[in-house]
């Protein structure tokens, strides 16, 4: 008897799905009706694919896949769109996310509306105004997404342009790259800042001509002001955050989401959300190893407690590239503002402190996670992670590297060489190439941002991210921007770092499996691997490239189940539609419903 792969799978799926065999039991699900990308190169495309308690357990054609098929299985009819499997998160912040979901949208186009500082003021004036029972509950206004490089005046707001908002009320605008933000003096004054008041360690207090504090804040200045402002918040307020974080996810495709650099307390957070059933996705958290050692060794775990679980350890050791606070090895090109003579960016933490968290972590067995943008930053965790394989061997703790925006070309060969994974940022090609183009780094080496081209030429394989907040989680932007790398201006930055519409989608979906040890369950569709797919409305692997990010996630399906899908006749038009999942209205309520938990509490 010839054998099928669809024939072949049944046998697979008899021996892994229990009483799926001799009595041969029916689906719950069969998916059929357009074309299924499998993500799988043993077998790349599919007419069906069956669902047995949240497991996959047949792939192939119709015929096959119909022997499945009972009086109680549903038919999923995709009339046309496109299944693949759920997107895997390679880096992101879920709960940080739901800050994104639920502030004001200080974004530029084609996300927000903001072009200048008038603009921004008027939007925290509108937000504050619609949300105004919310912001005299808690005291706080925030706006999120602001980006210098997009207005007008070509530099950060002060305080004083926030206080002509209110002098009453604190108010914390956060940099688009969540790595720098601006407070007025109410805000401030809560955090105790004054003309007398130093640099922290890793952060920087800017300061007007007149040695006054402006108002803007840089990495560790920024995030000691954030953390007491929404502090405020209470534990409610950040089940709010978590939950609206996760739900944004699933709207854009993604079945499995990271919570990067967590703390303690976010993890509780999306604890409690799923203990509640409103997790509709899995989250793996990363808590910072400078400052959450004991819950890291209490928590660690390759297994879900739900749809949560600690995979690890998080590193940060330098800033923003657009922000000019990433660690470089060379002078900024061109960087606008008042930065001295051959400034390079700088360090967040020490090179002792990056080689004391790569050892701890590599002693007991930890994946950890390191946000390294500048060139001075990558040879930092290059020399920690060579110490550690010297010390402890060959990795099997799968150490990965976040960003690597300004990597250089042999230092593509060190990560390969050390078998560290790249989680790349090819958005930023988009959002940012034509600042790193004209300012950061200067139209030669702009080229070369996110090596995706680079990492393929020697057969590595790399996640394709996000970082939201810092950018919408949108699945079909970065498959876009790492495929065409065009720029807001239309330049495409680097033709030589674009790669195929399969490696992409291989960088949303298995290779991020992979890096969070869970290739054997997720990232493709496959017999025995759990049901998480999303629907498109077209296959990324048929139209023009230059349309993929106007493709349209219809629906999320996790475990077999629908956790998000699209209204009837939704399309995607701007992102700042999204920006209250489903809505200014929907993210008002939610945000009503968690001020009057917090006021209750």
């Amino acid at each position: 008897m010839r054998m099928t792969v669809g024939s072949a799978a049944l046998l697979l799926a008899a021996a892994l799905v229990p009483g799926l065999g001799a009595a041969q039991e029916s689906a719950d699900t069969i998916y059929s009706g357009g074309p299924i990308l499998t993500i799988d190169d043993a077998n790349p495309s599919a007419e069906a694919v069956a669902v047995l308690d949240g497991k996959i357990v047949a792939v192939g054609s119709m015929e096959e896949v119909s022997a499945l098929k009972g009086e109680a299985t549903q038919m999923f009819e995709l009339g046309g769109r496109a299944m693949l499997p759920g997107f895997v998160d390679s880096h992101g912040h879920v709960v940080l996310g739901g800050i994104q979901a639920l502030s004001a949208n200080m974004l530029a186009p084609p996300d927000g509306d903001v072009t200048d500082i008038a603009s921004l003021q008027q939007g925290l004036r509108d937000w504050a105004e619609k949300n105004r029972e919310a912001v005299e509950a808690v005291n706080l206004i925030v706006g999120f997404g602001y980006d210098n490089a997009q207005l007008a005046e070509l530099r950060h707001p002060t305080r004083d342009d926030l206080d002509a908002v209110s002098t009453e009320v604190p108010i914390m605008i956060i940099h688009q790259s969540g790595h720098l933000g601006v407070a007025n003096s109410k805000a401030l004054e809560i955090a105790g800042i004054t003309e007398a008041s130093e640099n922290p360690p890793g952060g920087v207090i800017r300061r007007g001509e007149d040695g006054r504090p402006n108002g803007v804040l840089e990495e560790y200045a920024f995030f000691r002001t954030l953390v007491p402002l929404l502090g405020q918040l209470g534990p409610e307020g950040f089940k709010t955050f978590a939950k609206a974080g996760a739900e944004m996810w699933a709207r854009f495709g993604y079945t499995t989401g990271q919570e990067g650099r967590s703390s303690a307390g976010n993890v509780e957070a999306l604890r409690a959300v799923d203990a509640a059933g409103e997790l509709p996705i899995d989250v793996v958290a990363f808590p910072d190893v400078l400052e959450a050692r004991d819950f890291i060794e209490a928590n660690f775990s390759q297994d879900y407690d739900g749809h949560v679980r600690v995979g690890g350890c998080k590193l940060t050791i330098d800033g923003s590239p657009q922000g000019f606070t990433a660690l470089r090895d060379r002078p900024y090109y061109d960087p606008v503002g008042d930065y001295p003579p051959g400034y390079k960016g700088y360090a967040a933490i020490t090179e002792e402190q990056v080689a004391d968290a790569v050892d701890w972590c590599f002693d007991h067995d930890y994946q950890i996670l390191t946000h390294a943008n500048g060139e001075g930053a990558s040879d930092m965790l290059i020399a920690a992670i060579g110490a550690a394989e010297e010390k402890y061997g060959a990795p099997t703790n799968r150490p990965v590297l976040v960003h690597g925006q300004f990597l250089r070309e042999d230092q593509v060969d060190s990560i390969q060489k050390l078998g560290i994974f790249p989680s790349l940022f090819p958005m930023h090609t988009y959002y940012w190439g034509d600042w790193h183009r004209d300012h950061t780094v200067g139209p030669v080496n702009a080229d070369n941002i996110s090596p995706t081209g680079w990492v393929r030429q020697r057969g590595m394989m790399f996640g394709s991210h996000h970082d939201a907040p810092v950018a919408f989680p949108d699945s079909m932007r970065i498959l876009s921007a790492t495929v065409t790398r065009r720029t807001r201006s239309g330049d495409i930055l680097g033709p030589s770092q674009r790669v195929s519409v399969m490696d992409a989608l291989k960088a949303l979906t298995i290779w991020p499996a992979w890096q969070h040890f869970e290739e054997d369950s997720k990232g493709s569709i496959e017999v025995g691997k759990r049901a998480d797919f999303v629907i498109l409305s077209d296959d990324p692997m048929a139209v023009d490239p230059e349309t993929l990010a106007e493709i349209d996630v219809l629906a999320t399906i996790k475990d077999g189940a629908v956790v998000y899908e699209a209204a009837e006749g939704e399309q995607k038009t701007e992102l700042r539609d999204r920006t209250f999942l489903g809505g200014p209205e929907m993210g008002h309520e939610i945000l009503h419903a968690m001020y009057e938990a917090m006021s209750e509490g």
